[in-house]
């Protein structure tokens, strides 16, 4: 396997890759080719097809694992691959996982921390709650190998998942310092949080928005989604489902960020600020490491509202 981050200028390389995007271009000249992006689990980079009616160019689709002779070219400073042969690449021919991007945690670290903060929830209601999710084998398969957004932040397989660890983490460390919220709840809210974006996001390959994420978005299915698992657990308090759907509902602060309430209760407050702060934090991590060796300005982020730099060494 080549991997994308070993490619070099003028080289050739033999590999599978999976192809995102192929869109049918023309040149100035009106000759077709096709522009492909084609990724793996260490970057993406640019693919031409000069000549799509080569007997060597085979048919496939975006989203499909391709097979590919190139030559690796150096264009507008950025690595592109003039590709020769191309075709659908067959089962065993590659692993899924050598072609996404995937969390730096181990997986099975964060399912220890995942159940010790479960155990942590000593309310019944709500430790019943977090075990009908958490326990559903189908249900955690997908919480797993979620992302947390598109390309937001956290857009990797393990995603989802380490992002709700480190809110969590942040909730336990609020609780410790202010006495005042009410741990069991504010633990439960942010291991749920943002549960609905198993159902926003479509799976990995195509980690794109489905109709119900575009039409509901992940805030409202969530608290439904919790909605209906509250509905299975015999004189669960009225008002504490209340105040967890609250939570829920009010963990992005602001109308103009997607939340329908604002934060109420100081639990959902806490929620809301733990949530900002990974997901911008995470944000400013992947600027920075997609930035490599580059400690200049590396313009504005619309998430970070900034122009941004690496802090001097």
């Amino acid at each position: 396997m080549k991997f994308i981050s070993q490619l070099r200028e003028n080289s050739r390389v033999s590999a599978v890759y999976l192809c995102r995007q192929k869109t049918t271009c023309l040149t100035k000249n009106g000759k077709e080719y096709e522009n492909l992006l084609l990724q793996d689990k260490t970057g993406s980079v640019d693919g031409k097809i000069w000549d799509p009616v080569n007997p060597g160019i085979g048919d496939f689709e975006a989203l499909d694992y391709v097979a590919l002779d190139a030559d690796v070219t150096l264009y507008n400073g950025n690595l592109q691959l003039n590709i020769r042969r191309i075709r659908k690449a067959g089962e065993g021919e590659y692993v899924p996982q050598d072609y996404l991007p995937v969390s730096a945690r181990d997986p099975e670290e964060m399912n220890r921390e995942l159940r010790q903060d479960i155990d942590s929830v000593k309310d019944p209601n709500y430790n019943r709650l977090l075990h009908l999710f958490f326990d559903d084998p189908e249900f955690m398969k997908r919480f797993r190998f979620s992302s947390a957004a598109k390309s937001v932040h956290h857009g990797f397989v393990g995603g989802l998942m380490e992002h709700t660890l480190s809110v969590a983490r942040l909730c336990e460390f609020y609780c410790r310092n202010y006495p005042v919220l009410n741990h069991d709840l504010l633990i439960t809210a942010a291991l749920c949080h943002d549960i609905g974006k198993l159902e926003e996001l479509s799976p990995f390959p195509e980690n794109s928005y489905t109709d119900e994420g575009q039409l509901l978005g992940h805030i409202v299915i969530g608290c439904e989604m919790v909605g209906r698992k509250i509905a299975e657990i015999p004189a669960f308090p009225q008002k504490k489902a209340a105040e967890l759907r609250h939570c829920i509902l009010a963990h992005h602060g602001e109308y103009e960020y997607g939340s329908p309430k604002k934060p109420a209760l100081i639990e959902a407050m806490a929620l809301n600020l733990a949530d900002n702060t990974d997901a911008k934090i995470e944000t400013f991590r992947e600027v920075l490491a997609q930035a490599g060796t580059n400690s200049g300005w590396l313009g504005f982020n619309r998430f970070l509202d900034s122009n941004v730099r690496k802090t001097t060494e």
